[in-house]
């Protein structure tokens, strides 16, 4: 696998460029190839098996493209796909966006994580069975948040809209005394501000975006990858559907004008 060779980064549609801008700010120099599947947004809703066979024809086409590694900027999908993935693409690196939340979360010894996800991700107990497996002890509470995404999807970010139907969810008594709370959908970022100002400042809110960035630097050092500065890096933007909110979305995290390359899945 060649060293310039890009990045690899999937979503179910906007919320993974929350992703795409951390790795894009901690490693300037790298080509990626992003694919957003808006056309079937959002992802939690659905079964393991649509969820799988969409995550497989997205990851073709992105080890088609050369991409040195992938990145399953999707919760649900790094939920119900991720070891299907591993077993099709043994020699491609697969980084998920849970592992690098589950380190950080064990690293702060946190006393009651909430967790707000999608169906998909809450069904498969992924977040709570791998921090318990770190940590017996922590309280863990999940809640199924499915309005959040697509209200992301269709640009209601930061509006009376998103800011009534958070505090409808939040208000649910199990997640109450948090000490911290993650951000269990790559799309949940965008209302970060929102969730913090619900929440207050004795809640951390953790945003996997970053540390996802932090955890694909060390896996490209581990595996010999990482890019040297010698030439403009390249970034690829391809959805399945153009949207505007897709388009909006793009140019206030990369600042300029982003080319949308609209592909349907492979079949």
């Amino acid at each position: 696998m060649a060293k310039n060779n890009p990045i690899g980064i999937f979503d179910s549609g906007v919320g993974g460029l929350t992703v795409a801008s951390a790795i894009h700010q901690l490693l300037p120099f790298e080509s990626f190839i992003y694919f957003g599947d808006t056309r079937h947004a959002p992802y939690g809703d659905k079964s393991k098996s649509t969820i799988l066979d969409y995550s497989r024809r997205i990851s073709r086409f992105l080890v088609e493209g050369d991409c040195k590694c992938i990145v399953i900027a999707c919760n649900s999908a790094s939920a119900m796909a991720y070891k299907e993935l591993k077993l099709d693409w043994p020699d491609v690196p697969i980084l998920t966006v849970v592992e690098p939340v589950v380190a950080e979360v064990a690293r702060l010894k946190a006393r009651k994580v909430g967790v707000v996800a999608t169906r998909a991700t809450v069904r498969s107990q992924v977040y709570s069975k791998q921090l318990q497996k770190l940590d017996t002890d922590l309280r863990v509470v999940q809640k199924a948040t499915p309005l959040l995404a697509p209200l992301v999807e269709e640009g209601f970010a930061g509006t009376e809209v998103s800011t009534g139907v958070l505090a409808h969810y939040l208000a649910d008594p199990a997640l109450k005394e948090l000490s911290h709370l993650i951000l269990g959908c790559t799309h949940y970022p965008l209302l970060q501000k929102e969730f913090e100002k619900y929440l207050g400042p004795e809640v951390q809110v953790i945003n996997s975006a970053e540390m996802v960035a932090r955890g694909l630097q060390v896996l490209l050092k581990e595996k010999g990858l990482l890019r040297e500065a010698s030439t403009e890096p390249k970034l690829q933007f391809f959805v399945s559907e153009k949207t505007k909110a897709f388009s909006k979305t793009a140019r206030l995290f990369f600042g300029k004008e982003i080319k949308l390359n609209e592909k349907l899945l492979p079949a």
